[in-house]
């Protein structure tokens, strides 16, 4: 088989002009930096047969082509850059001579000699000059002893009379050889305590610069490293990194370092009463109000960088509340400033003394929020929504009169949720549905009708200051149409932001929902955490360029989160979120604001063009754990894509495409409701007359399961020409209970953290002649359970059936099938492995039945049947089956192919009776025959698929996917073909038919990467399994 599609970690970089070369797995990828346009992708290599790109070198020097040495392991290619591929564009060659070529020893660095050799350091401290044209030839070489294990190494200068080689080794030391005297090392630089990770060396400075683990970074007067000067003397000792120092360049005499903890490093050598603040809020880049804590309101200048009283403390009080909103088009702010008597007024705030009094309540006025609505001139007017006593709301609409106070329309009234802090918090308007959604500070969303053509103007004078009250009373008080009590906990919804079509509201929980409408109901979706540690949401910006910034609190710091490219655009230490703070982003600037110690503290940062692209988006941030292919999906006019499900240790589900044409992965959407990884996922496919669409299922650590309905279409306009529309169906989680108790920290957990390690759909539990909304589920539990989970999607209930721990171990596999008779009868099976080696075979059906029964009475409610004893149980291996596959025979038997941490794979054929006792019609499962194959792998066998009856595919650690035939008594190997995903964690398979009637066999692996590949099967195999087999 060959590879089709790649997707691996980034382990090289390099510029070759204005090409950047990225290594990701034993392929090599080209990027055409055009300017200040975007860059492009310029193709891609596969360069080292067996090894991932660890290093690329370009020879330096004008040239119609630039030669590139890529290495990594003891793999070692010549590549050129040339300059005339597509569009004017660079494209990647082999170089005559340069085929990727197996060498003795490790290469941990190559260097450019005179003459277009390469210079290389090798393991074992040898270093070479090596003449790669014309098959290879070795020119000079010398082997460096005393050093012991090496890490890192840097060659330096031009011939080899003066070619030297500093290596950073295992105890921490940087020892120094000259190729001409290589016998003892010239010099040692001691003074980490930890491996050398990293190294650079700087000629024209004569310094070098190393990394350790031990998190330091150290700076060293080297001199000419083949002349022997210098004096070796560390001048900087940099600390500073949370973790240990990866990667370390020179800009300058100063070093700038990247570690493992993601940060990259660039080190170098009156008197008077005081007004503290209360409240700051940015109106605009330019201007920034504060409140004082008597109830004065000042503005600030930032081009003039003083203060400027606005209003006096007597306008609002010690209990106000400010609200503002910039008028488009205009440079002009409608405020509003209401207190703890009821009062509102209403000004613009070039002329604050032209102000509109209003008397809204007989109490306190809780909030005031501005909303934009459609149908009123943004430029002149804005609708503002005020919280006041016993949840009462008001929305009004002002509309701005140059040179006069503005006038205020009562347009409705609305009566929030009890609850303790009864007021909104934020709002938005839904104008085609003639609709208002609030959030509130309990964490409710609020669905309420809103007509605008009802409403009553008010007075504005203070003569007529009651009638506003008078006025409250000729509008009802409308009552919500749907509430979401609690949806983002007791701390609050923060926003609440309409787009194309969508809700989206996030809340101090750390995450944002996504919501629709259906008959005038809201629907949560599906709900994001967007990255870890992100406690506190507070809004969401859609930019036009299609990215999502997510404004938060991290910890202490106020951050932007960029969806984008998964980092923080800004990170603002600030104290947290617990105090007054105001965020503004325009073209102009970027600014904010927030009060510390009772100071008033701006960050301000102008605008400026992003020099930071994307060019291969990330799909997970840690290992991949598991794969499915949910189908295909095709799109007119272009090729018809495959649609995955991946799950990973950084706890998130991820739902892409993976094209063979661009060979490229494209995430549609991410799914971030696991608290724990992501170990396994299951699908239940929908009816064909839906499209592609599927429940899914994924488990993991923390006994979690989440359930999703995927629907997946094709989209001619997007990037990725395929949209997914993901709803949240339903969640459960085993320790639920101890979730809910009250002063759990008095009380000691007994029950361990349970995984679930594996899924599996009943098939058919739904019939013509038993018809049943409900589908079941089984899992694989580490704890030792075999669990059965009934769904109810209607209900959104996900609930525990059924149970049985007969493996007394972890159980690491299960898989659920089907069987029936001609006469239509049915039955339910299901077969569990286990880390013993172990594999079970159970007849569930009656279970099923009675939880079915169960489910209907109780509504939903029931207590876990236990789950008889296994029909049959087979030793398969000596230790844990990683691996379980069930295949169905044209003759109505099973094919069971398991796969073991030994390397083994085993096969064994089964049929099913049904047995007419006096008790009653049974199960009775009989081993036909069966085939084992000891160290059919050289590692754990973590992927097995049986293609056909006659014919298998494996997956292992070791990095190869083997073809298996089946022949009497043994398994017989056809191809096997080596893979690029390190740490194999689990294989996916699926057949489709050519245009031309050839069956194709596909196959996609995951662990550290992604892989898609495809073969045809070998002609002329038996599909007949062996009459004798190996007995039980």
């Amino acid at each position: 088989m060959e590879s089709v599609a790649l997707v691996a970690p980034v382990t090289a970089l390099e510029f070759a002009g204005d090409v950047l070369l990225a290594g990701t797995g034993p392929e090599v990828a080209a990027f055409w930096l055009k300017g200040s346009g975007p860059a492009a992708a310029a193709g891609r290599r596969s360069v080292l047969r067996e090894a991932s790109v660890q290093g690329l070198r370009a020879e330096p020097g004008p040239g119609p082509a630039t030669r590139v040495a890529v290495f990594g392991g003891r793999w070692l290619a010549v590549l050129a850059v040339r300059h005339g591929g597509a569009g004017g564009g660079p494209r990647l060659a082999t170089c005559g001579g340069g085929a990727a070529r197996e060498l003795r020893a490790r290469v941990w660095e190559a260097r450019w000699a005179a003459g277009g050799r390469l210079a290389l350091a090798m393991g074992g401290g040898t270093v070479a000059l090596y003449e790669w044209r014309g098959g290879g030839r070795w020119l000079r070489q010398a082997s460096c002893g005393g050093a012991g294990a090496l890490r890192c190494a840097v060659l330096a200068g031009a011939g080899w009379a003066r070619l030297a080689l500093a290596a950073g080794t295992a105890m921490g030391a940087v020892v120094v050889w000259r190729a001409a005297a290589a016998k003892a090392p010239h010099r040692q630089l001691c003074g980490h305590r930890g491996a050398v990770l990293a190294l650079r060396y700087a000629a024209s400075r004569g310094l070098l610069a190393s990394a350790s683990e031990d998190r330091s970074v150290r700076l060293w007067a080297v001199g000419d490293l083949g002349g022997g000067d210098g004096s070796g003397a560390c001048l900087l000792v940099c600390y500073g990194h949370g973790a240990r120092v990866a990667a370390v360049v020179l800009r300058g005499p100063l070093p700038v370092s990247a570690g493992e903890d993601g940060a990259c490093l660039e080190w170098g050598g009156g008197g008077g009463v005081r007004r503290r603040p209360r409240a700051v809020l940015l109106v605009g880049p330019r201007r920034l109000l504060a409140l004082g804590e008597a109830g004065g309101l000042a503005a600030f200048e930032v081009a003039r960088g003083r203060w400027a009283p606005v209003l006096h403390p007597s306008a609002g009080g010690p209990r106000a509340v400010l609200a503002a909103a910039p008028l488009h088009g205009w440079d002009e702010t409608l405020c509003a400033l209401a207190g703890g008597d009821g009062r509102l007024l209403l000004f613009a705030l070039s002329r604050p003394g032209a102000a509109a009094e209003l008397k809204l309540f007989e109490g306190p006025v809780h909030k005031l929020s501005w909303a934009p609505r459609p149908g009123l001139p943004p430029d002149t007017a804005a609708a503002l929504l005020v919280s006041g006593p016993d949840g009462e709301m008001l929305w009004l609409d002002v509309t701005h009169r140059l040179g006069q106070a503005p006038s205020v329309q009562l347009m409705g009234r609305y009566q929030l949720p009890p609850c303790k802090q009864r007021w909104h918090t934020c709002a938005a308007f839904l104008s085609q549905e003639g609709l208002l959604i609030c959030g509130d500070r309990r964490g409710s969303l609020t669905l309420f009708p809103c007509n605008s053509s009802s409403g009553c103007a008010m007075q504005s004078t203070s003569i007529l200051e009651p009638s506003c009250l008078l006025h409250k009373g000729a509008l009802p008080l409308e009552s919500p149409l749907s509430v979401l009590f609690g949806l983002h906990g007791k701390t609050g919804v923060t926003s609440v932001t309409i787009q194309r079509g969508y809700i989206y509201s996030t809340g101090r929980d750390g995450v944002y929902r996504q919501l629709r409408l259906q008959d005038q109901q809201l629907e949560v979706l599906q709900k994001h955490r967007p990255c870890k540690g992100l406690q506190w949401i507070e809004e969401l910006h859609f930019t036009s360029d299609g990215d999502l910034l997510v404004l938060g609190f991290h910890a202490d710091n106020f951050v932007v989160w960029s969806s984008r490219t998964g980092e923080n655009i800004h990170c603002i230490p600030c104290g947290g979120g617990h105090r007054s703070w105001s965020y503004c982003s325009s073209p102009l600037a970027e600014v904010f604001a927030f009060i510390k110690s009772g100071d008033v503290m701006l960050y301000q940062r102008k605008a400026e063009p992003c020099e930071q692209q994307v060019l291969l988006a990330s799909l997970h941030g840690r290992e991949i754990t598991c794969v499915r292919r949910l189908g295909a999906v095709g799109v007119p006019g272009r090729a018809t894509f495959n649609v995955f499900v991946t799950g990973s240790e950084d706890t998130t589900a991820c739902v892409l495409v993976l094209s063979e044409n661009s060979r490229a992965a494209v995430p549609l959407a991410r799914l971030s409701d696991h608290i724990s990884s992501v170990r396994t996922l299951a699908f239940a496919m929908g009816p064909a007359d839906e499209g592609l669409s599927a429940l899914l299922f994924s488990a993991g650590g923390r006994a979690q399961i989440e359930c999703y309905r995927l629907l997946c279409t094709g989209d001619a306009a997007s990037e990725s020409a395929v949209a997914c529309q993901v709803i949240h169906v339903a969640s459960h989680r085993l320790d639920k209970h101890w979730e809910q108790k009250k002063n759990r920290h008095k009380l000691v957990k007994m029950d361990p953290e349970t995984r679930y390690m594996s899924l599996s759909v009943l098939p058919g539990t739904s019939t013509k002649q038993l018809p049943t909304p409900w589908k079941f589920l089984a899992a694989a539990c580490s704890d030792g359970s075999v669990r059965i989970f009934g769904l109810l999607e209607a209900a959104q209930k996900l609930v525990l059936v059924a149970e049985s721990f007969h493996h007394q171990r972890c159980v690491l596999k299960v898989e659920a099938f089907l069987h029936s008779w001609a006469r239509g009868e049915r039955r339910h099976l299901l077969c569990s492995a286990a880390t013993d080696g172990s594999i079970a075979f159970w007849d569930i059906t009656g279970p099923v039945m009675d939880a079915v029964d169960a489910l209907h009475q109780a509504e939903g409610e029931m207590q876990p049947l236990a789950l008889e004893a296994p029909l049959v149980t087979v030793m398969a291996h000596s230790c844990g089956v990683n691996s379980l596959h069930i295949h169905e025979t044209p003759e109505g038997r099973y094919l069971v192919a398991s796969g073991s941490d030994d390397g083994s794979i085993h096969v064994c054929l089964l049929e099913v009776a049904l047995d007419r006792g006096e008790a009653g019609a049974g199960t009775s499962l009989q081993v036909l025959e069966r085939v084992s194959k000891p160290c059919a792998h050289a590692a754990h066998v973590m992927g097995i698929r049986v293609l056909r009856p006659g014919l298998l595919l494996s997956a292992s650690v070791d990095q190869r996917l083997t073809l298996w035939k089946q022949c009497p008594g043994e398994l017989v190997p056809l191809s096997t073909t080596f893979f690029h995903v390190p740490d194999l964690a689990e294989l996916d398979c699926w057949e489709e038919v050519e245009a031309g009637g050839e069956l194709r066999y596909y196959c996609v692996l995951c662990g550290q990467g992604l892989e898609m590949l495809c073969g045809t099967a070998p002609p002329n195999l038996h599909k007949r399994l062996p009459s004798e087999g190996a007995g039980v």
